[in-house]
């Protein structure tokens, strides 16, 4: 595969929806129906291919396998979602105010 190729690209996105439900549920080791519920739950919303089927992509299946472990440890599937949510929009966040930061001190180390 050469750099010129386009699906390289596609291969190191994160969002790139490359899995199949199939593939998703096997890698997570879990069953399409947690996958349905998740997204039923609105954890996770899957793209869909030409002809209808859900594909994943490598961020969704890093979400999916938070949200299992939770409910591997007994908490609700509802549950498990809300506090996935609340920790990837925690992150965002965190993210959003270490850019903020870093973008103040520039600001400071260029002023006269």
């Amino acid at each position: 595969m050469t750099a010129d190729n386009p699906l390289s690209g596609r291969l190191d996105d994160d969002d790139y929806p490359a899995y199949t439900m199939g593939r998703a549920a096997e890698m997570l080791g879990t069953t399409p129906g947690f996958l349905r519920a998740i997204g039923e739950a609105r954890l996770i919303t899957p793209l869909r291919s030409e002809g209808g089927h859900r594909r994943y992509s490598r961020y969704q299946l890093r979400i999916a396998a938070r949200a299992r472990e939770l409910v591997d440890q007994g908490m609700p599937i509802e549950a498990a979602c809300r506090i996935v949510i609340l920790e990837d929009q925690l992150e965002e966040a965190q993210r959003i105010n270490a850019e903020f930061r870093r973008a103040a001190a520039e600001r400071h180390e260029d002023a006269p």
